[in-house]
């Protein structure tokens, strides 16, 4: 998948979800992109919305606090201008269709939240901008995702750019639901890039969805995990775990290597030192006929090897050999 100038089938691509962790405030959501940029990030992602088009007003307490959380589209403009400068693609997440017209213009990618894969008129217009486009599967089972996608089918020429997250949308996920074994599943049933987005505490579960496949990963983001009671700073990476996080991330490709089995160049200079060679198991007089009990294998290598026991047993010994001496086939006739 490729988003702006990032290609996921090279480099892992790392998320940093800011979301609403700058609860409104822009100078705040401006120093998340600058640490996230820092900690060595490859994307910031945010959320955007208009307050009424999102959450009902017969819940009070919910609709005042994303209100207060509501960034200007020209804020976002900027904050998508200084992702820019500091080499981040800049992401967001609609929360509703006037939203999502305006990022159309200024995003590098658009999100889909768990909770709206299933929002299917968003969905259709977000499938017709041909915007890279990233959907979390939270609260979602098999039958659902084959539902999401195919209303992306139906309004998009290609799948080429389109990524499922595996997610559990709980805030924090237990280990036990993190269910980590659904990025293979989703890989080996949808032809598009798997990624994950991360709701557990801490970066193992990230790092091991990486191992399994993942290609995106999306790590909430916040600059102190006691900025707020706000629900995700305590769910979030600070800017050092995310550092180490990004670290560890680009550990694996080193790791696993290429398919196959190939001896490594690490190994060559140890190779000669751990395989054996075939010698004689005890004194044997010149005239013996050898025997398989008459051998024993010893290190380091550099006569017959093990296998090659044939081309000595029921052969006479030319010469007499001493015990643990290496045995060639000069040695019998």
């Amino acid at each position: 998948m490729k988003i702006g100038s990032f290609d996921t089938d090279k480099k892992v691509l790392v998320v940093a979800e800011i979301g609403n962790n700058h609860e409104g405030n822009f100078a705040v959501a401006q120093d998340l992109v600058r640490k996230a940029a820092e900690a060595g990030a490859d994307a910031v992602k945010f959320q955007t919305f208009r307050t009424e088009h999102y959450v009902a007003r017969s819940d009070p307490a919910r609709f005042a606090r994303l209100k207060s959380f509501e960034l200007s589209y020209p804020q976002f403009q900027s904050l998508g201008d200084l992702a820019h400068r500091l080499g981040l693609l800049f992401l967001s997440t609609p929360f509703d269709l006037r939203s999502a017209e305006f990022l159309e213009g200024i995003v590098d990618g658009l999100k889909i939240a768990s909770g709206d894969n299933n929002f299917y008129p968003l969905l259709e217009q977000v499938s017709r901008s041909q915007k890279p486009l990233i959907v979390s599967t939270g609260v979602s089972d098999a039958a659902q995702v084959d539902r999401t996608l195919d209303c992306i089918r139906r309004h998009r020429a290609t799948l080429e750019n389109v990524a499922l997250l595996h997610c559990v949308a709980a805030y924090p996920v237990p280990d036990d639901q993190a269910g980590l074994r659904s990025i293979p599943f989703l890989s080996q049933r949808h032809p598009v890039t798997i990624g994950y987005s991360d709701h557990t505490l801490g970066i193992d579960a990230a790092v091991v969805a990486v191992a399994l496949g993942a290609r995106i990963v999306e790590k909430h983001f916040t600059l102190d995990k006691g900025f707020s009671s706000f629900r995700d700073h305590q769910i979030s990476a600070d800017p050092a775990e995310l550092k180490e996080l990004v670290a560890r991330l680009n550990r694996i490709p080193l790791l696993l290597g290429s398919p196959g089995k190939e001896v490594q160049a690490a190994e060559l200079a140890t190779l000669p030192a751990i395989r054996r060679s075939i010698a004689a198991g005890r004194e044997l007089p010149a005239g013996h006929r050898l025997e398989q009990t008459d051998l024993t294998w010893i290190r380091p290598s550099g006569g017959l090897m093990p296998g090659q026991e044939g081309l000595l047993v029921g052969k006479r010994l030319r010469r007499a050999v001493g015990f643990g001496e290496l045995l060639g086939s000069a040695d019998v006739e």
